[in-house]
């Protein structure tokens, strides 16, 4: 059996996305201080997450390997089944990084306690050297986690996508998209508007909330729940199409289908624009609960 690899998944910090637009620290200073900022504090939370990263890395037990990927090149990065995640940044990296696992489990580490909710990375950097030394002792499968429900969007050619938080389809530039979509129950129509998404119990607190919460509220999933809540965003009234079909919740085992009738639609989760499917004109995109959900260690 091969040893556990540890993946370390960080994102850039806000300096360095500075140094890497501005070539200069002193062109990064500038360009801070006419927006009424100092790089010091820049300065001081690039080094609080520097620093938190090498202590993730000195946590690593020795007779593991490890490896560390950037959130960007997350898309191109070779995956194991052994491997265990370790996510070091804010909750929405846990999602980012959900979409491209298959049942590896994730240790969600918070690098700023107070600064971040801590709803995905749960754990001080503290507890998670200390999970760490447990799962070297009694292995990797002693690890005690907790399944999230995911949401998986997957076109009529086989290309699929999946998001921890929710799945948007709509037109790429925001205007209105043309479809026809089929509730699980069979009743179909077309429709003109602004987007749909598809929400899990993770991401119901966000996006889904605020839509739910416009309409008079309703009853939305927890993350473990294995059904979705989707809503259609403004739906626009014509001859042509309708506005009956606007919300609804998917079970587990059922589809949502939309048939494009417009150039193109696109398919993104998780607010990741650029990693994202494109749908053209009679195509069918076909969303239900992901048949893997995001192993989160608790």
């Amino acid at each position: 059996m091969a040893k556990p690899r540890l993946v370390i998944v960080h994102r850039r910090t806000e300096l360095q996305e500075l140094l890497d637009r501005h070539a200069t620290r002193g062109q990064a200073e500038f360009f801070l201080r006419t927006r009424g900022r100092t790089i010091q504090d820049v300065q001081e939370r690039h080094d609080r997450i520097t620093g938190a990263l090498g202590m993730v890395r000195a946590a690593v037990p020795a007779e593991w390997r490890h490896a560390e990927v950037e959130r960007a090149d997350l898309n191109r990065f070779l995956l194991t089944p052994e491997d265990i995640i370790a996510v070091v940044g804010q909750d929405g990296l846990v999602a980012n990084a959900a979409k491209y696992l298959d049942g590896q489990p994730v240790i969600g580490i918070n690098p700023e306690p107070g600064a971040n909710p801590g709803v995905l990375v749960r754990h001080t950097l503290d507890a998670a050297a200390k999970l760490l030394d447990a799962a070297a002792v009694a292995g990797p499968e002693r690890l005690h986690r907790q399944e999230l429900a995911m949401v998986t969007a997957r076109l009529d050619d086989g290309q699929e996508l999946s998001g921890l938080n929710e799945v948007f389809i709509g037109h790429a530039s925001h205007q209105s998209a043309r479809y026809d979509l089929t509730e699980p129950g069979g009743r179909t129509e077309s429709h003109s508007s602004s987007g749909l998404i598809v929400s899990t119990g993770t991401g119901a607190t966000g996006w889904c909330a605020s839509i739910a919460l416009e309409r008079g509220g309703r009853a939305l999933p927890a993350p473990t729940d294995r059904w979705l809540a989707w809503f259609v965003r403004e739906a626009w009234p014509s001859p042509l199409t309708g506005t009956a079909l606007t919300e609804g919740v998917l079970q587990a085992g059922t589809t949502l289908s939309i048939t494009v009738a417009s150039d193109r639609l696109v398919v993104f989760g998780d607010g990741m624009e650029e990693d994202r499917l494109t749908a053209s004109w009679g195509q069918e995109i076909t969303v239900q609960v992901a048949d893997r959900p995001l192993r989160l260690v608790v």
